[in-house]
């Protein structure tokens, strides 16, 4: 990622800034950030937000151990594949490359010593199929409620996830809950978060100026600084600051039940 929010604020192509302002007879919900202001769209994060990802982790790191019963020579340059390839995202956020997915598969293939397709069947499998029969034993808490009172309030909902979310939204049976459905990787977007690029592409689907879309996630220096550098508000649920060097704003909550009641309250 650039040195600062402003050089990375610069980079945003001129086409995805949102469109005017529709007008203040809208529906919507009263900001917890600002007097007088409206919020009239979120945008939520998926992995560890939707759902809670240290016991779905927890899980898929078992069924790992069984890999060598299905080949023990290749075991340890599986686990080096999937190692790297989450890696190489967290490289590509600090410096982005022309085609993020290619190059997230590409830094892992090498590393591991597989060819790029093994490479790609390998994290489809354990990274986007597998865990999907977790994912709803696991879903957050009090999502339902605050989904029922965005609808309630005309306030629109979508989500924007780094990995591809379409599995994932059914599995937790949410499809059809958020629109649009982004991912980081999508031909319009082609930049990991933080960059704010796919922040402001949901805002101009919405046709909404960024102040008036809340950003909901669970990382502060990927989400927070994402929703900072983009100019829109944000709510992180359950953490606290990290990485205080990056000038981020946002709202701390422990659950999206006391989310709901911060938002209900200020109706």
């Amino acid at each position: 990622m650039a040195s600062s929010n402003e050089s990375v604020r610069i980079r945003v192509n001129a086409s995805l800034t949102p469109g005017p302002d529709p007008g203040s007879d809208m529906p919507g919900l009263a900001s917890p950030f600002a007097d007088g202001g409206r919020i009239r769209a979120v945008l939520f994060d998926l992995d560890g937000t939707l759902y809670r990802q240290g016991p779905v982790r927890t899980l898929m790191a078992l069924e790992l151990l069984t890999l060598p019963l299905y080949g023990p020579v290749s075991a340890p340059a599986r686990w080096r594949a999937l190692r790297a390839f989450r890696g190489a995202q967290e490289q590509l956020r600090e410096r982005p490359a022309t085609d993020q997915a290619s190059a997230q598969l590409d830094r892992a293939a090498t590393a591991a010593g597989l060819s790029r397709s093994e490479t790609e069947a390998l994290v489809h499998e354990w990274m986007q199929t597998r865990p999907l029969k977790y994912l709803r034993f696991w879903r957050a808490s009090g999502l339902d409620e605050l989904l029922a009172l965005l609808v309630a309030s005309g306030v629109r909902a979508g989500l924007l996830s780094d990995y591809p979310p379409e599995l994932k939204i059914g599995a937790l049976g949410l499809a059809g809950r958020f629109n649009p459905v982004l991912c980081s990787t999508d031909a319009g977007i082609g930049a990991l978060k933080p960059h704010p690029r796919g922040f402001l592409r949901a805002c101009a689907i919405w046709q909404l100026p960024p102040r008036e879309v809340l950003v909901v996630g669970d990382r502060p220096e990927v989400d927070g600084a994402g929703a900072h550098a983009a100019g829109m508000p944000c709510v992180i649920i359950g953490r606290a600051a990290r990485h205080a060097r990056r000038r981020t704003s946002y709202l701390t909550l422990p659950s999206f039940e006391r989310l709901t009641r911060v938002l209900d309250d200020r109706r």
